[in-house]
């Protein structure tokens, strides 16, 4: 069993609070952010626009368990950072995904129950993808009876890949457990800094080969399509004030589509099942802090979550969709020398 962490929240809240629930829905959010695509911000700083809503479809089916991951723990620190072409990054799509949580399975007694609701999106502008999840899960537990987390993330990413805005802000019972804030850039190597503006001012060095997260998305599908079946890379989601996180990528079964989804738009795509653990790299650690798994689809749609985070189970079913059509964008004119 992994053991709960404790946060260092900011005060007057509390110094080195430690909770069992909401230390694992934290980790759901940043596992989720993590792996999946992001969509659809409303930040004042980012000045993004919101992508429409269309109808909703419930879709039917069960989730599969993710593998297990190896022993030992695998080197995650490639020397350069993988070079995507534009046919790469354009393969995602822009997004609107709502899934429905539920608990599958608890250890240790802790958690006697979860639900909750997972918002999801991800807009591709002519700078770059706006992304937004909002997790909203209800619990009880034994050591802290009902707990009611809500979890809001949402970034900015270049078109490059070299820069991310970042905002992470999570309440348990209306109470403040985490509000992160600021920028990243990368070298082109993967090497690079992160600057938090919140909860305290610091910058904090990125390892070479360190990926933001559309673009590791693009690396797991570029990867499923060639035929591997695993890679590893480290990963900066400005969902942690530690820095950069360590992942490990297990590729299973890409192909055509089977069993099909209620969705049109993803059945006649490629898909394959993808688990990915997540490891610290401050201090170093043998066992994944967490891991998901799901089946991805080629335009970067998840469906069939599962989430393991040592204490409990839960999965993640896909309940509505909505496909936005993409940003058209216009070269800009040269300008004549003079």
């Amino acid at each position: 069993m992994r053991r709960s962490r404790c946060l260092p929240l900011p005060l007057p809240l509390a110094q080195g609070f430690c909770f069992t629930l909401g230390h694992n829905a934290r980790a759901v959010g940043k596992a989720i952010a993590s792996v999946m695509l992001g969509g659809v911000i409303a930040l004042p700083f980012l000045h993004m626009a919101h992508a429409q809503t269309a109808g909703a479809v419930v879709p039917s089916g069960t989730v599969s368990q993710s593998t297990t991951p190896a022993e030992t723990r695998p080197s995650v620190t490639p020397n350069t950072a993988p070079s995507f072409s534009e046919t790469d990054i354009n393969q995602i799509a822009s997004q609107r995904a709502v899934y429905d949580l539920t608990l599958t399975e608890a250890s240790g007694g802790k958690t006697l129950s979860a639900t909750g609701t997972m918002l999801y999106s991800v807009r591709h502008g002519c700078s770059g993808w706006s992304t937004q999840q909002r997790l909203d899960i209800q619990s009880v537990t034994r050591q802290n009876g009902v707990e009611h987390l809500v979890s809001d993330y949402s970034t900015f990413e270049s078109a490059d890949g070299r820069t991310l805005i970042f905002r992470t802000m999570e309440t348990s019972n209306g109470k403040l457990l985490q509000n992160l804030r600021g920028e990243a850039t990368l070298h082109p190597d993967g090497s690079g800094t992160a600057h938090y503006e919140k909860p305290l001012a610091k910058t904090l060095s990125l390892p070479a080969g360190t990926l933001f997260p559309i673009q590791h998305t693009v690396s797991i599908l570029d990867a499923a399509r060639s035929g591997k079946t695993e890679i590893s890379s480290p990963i900066f989601d400005g969902t942690s004030p530690d820095g950069a996180a360590d992942t490990y990528i297990t590729l299973l079964g890409w192909g055509n589509t089977t069993p099909t989804t209620d969705f049109t738009a993803l059945n006649v795509l490629q898909s394959g099942r993808v688990h990915v653990a997540f490891f610290a790299r401050t201090p170093p650690n043998m066992m994944p802090e967490y891991e998901i798994g799901m089946r991805y689809f080629a335009n970067g749609v998840s469906d069939n979550l599962t989430l393991d985070f040592g204490d409990f189970r839960m999965k993640g079913t896909l309940h509505a969709l909505d496909l936005p059509k993409p940003e058209t964008c216009h070269a800009k004119p040269h300008q004549k020398k003079n």
